[in-house]
């Protein structure tokens, strides 16, 4: 079967966006790793897929696939290109709308500069809903929030704040983020044991009070260009652990997210705010 596609990304975040509003769609791994492959398919981090609502107050479903098939729970970067497709291509004619994931609704704004912000919704620090297994483990406290130690291969260990931004986040931080080991220790992380789900691994590097760098090693898919989610718990865990303000401008490889978040002065329940750029790269059909 013939495949139309829309290339997009977000801060070198790249997706392939598929329109289901339609026709209803249903990929098989197979066929979706084949549009991720980026030899032999279109070639992305993620596959994107646009389905109809029937939720009142909801105006679109969305599913997101990692490149090796399995679907994931959110993405930040590929939420704000999906709220720049539909406006594009005049699925709808708001500029604010909501979606419905696997397991939350989201609110996408289209900003008037091209920029899309998005309420990614409150952070999740229960561990059993990360899901994490802290058993057995000693926590170092760093402003009344836990650093947890994760035994590693070849004697190997890292301290990991612990978080779900509606996927799981494990955050370190590290004095240079250009020169971590992030291909060494990235996957190791990813796929720890105490990991139910897997989890995306995140090195920051802390410039200031409100400026950080940041690289992903992200489940599903290795290191991307930036990732929103990862983004998100970055800050909030750097937040809560003392070394960051509100508002932090993150400097990814593919460019800069701006995310806020009040939690401290509101018992840990505000919502986090994303903002960043979403572009068109091309479009096409693919055969599958």
């Amino acid at each position: 079967m013939k495949l139309r596609f829309t290339k997009m990304h977000g801060a070198g975040n790249d997706f392939v966006v598929l329109d289901a509003t339609q026709h209803p769609m249903r990929l098989t791994p197979d066929q979706l790793r084949h549009v991720a492959d980026r030899r032999f398919g279109v070639g992305c981090d993620q596959v994107l897929v646009i389905e109809a609502s029937h939720t009142p107050g909801v105006d679109f479903g969305y599913r997101i696939f990692n490149a090796d098939g399995s679907e994931v729970e959110h993405c930040g970067n590929g939420s704000r290109c999906f709220v720049r497709y539909v406006v594009d291509k005049g699925l709808t004619d708001k500029h604010t709308v909501r979606v419905q994931t696997v397991n939350k609704i989201l609110a996408l704004r289209l900003r008037d500069d091209g920029r899309v912000t998005v309420d990614m919704g409150e952070p999740i620090f229960d561990l059993p809903q990360v899901p994490f297994q802290p058993e057995g483990l000693t926590p170092r406290l760093v402003n009344g929030f836990e650093l947890w130690p994760l035994a590693l291969g070849d004697g190997m260990s890292s301290e990991v704040a612990v978080l779900s931004m509606g996927n799981p986040h494990a955050v370190q931080r590290v004095e240079d983020v250009d020169h971590a080991p992030v291909a060494l220790i990235g996957p190791q992380v990813e796929a720890h044991e105490r990991f139910a789900r897997r989890v995306n691994a995140g090195f920051l590097q802390v410039i200031s009070r409100s400026e950080v760098k940041l690289r992903v090693y992200e489940r599903g898919s290795g290191e991307t260009l930036a990732c929103g989610t990862g983004a998100c718990a970055a800050v909030v865990a750097g937040i809560r652990l003392g070394w960051l303000d509100e508002a932090v401008e993150v400097h990814t490889r593919g460019g800069d997210l701006r995310i806020e978040w009040a939690g401290l002065s509101q018992g840990l329940q505000a919502p986090v705010s994303m903002t960043g750029p979403a572009q068109t790269v091309f479009e096409g059909e693919i055969e599958l």
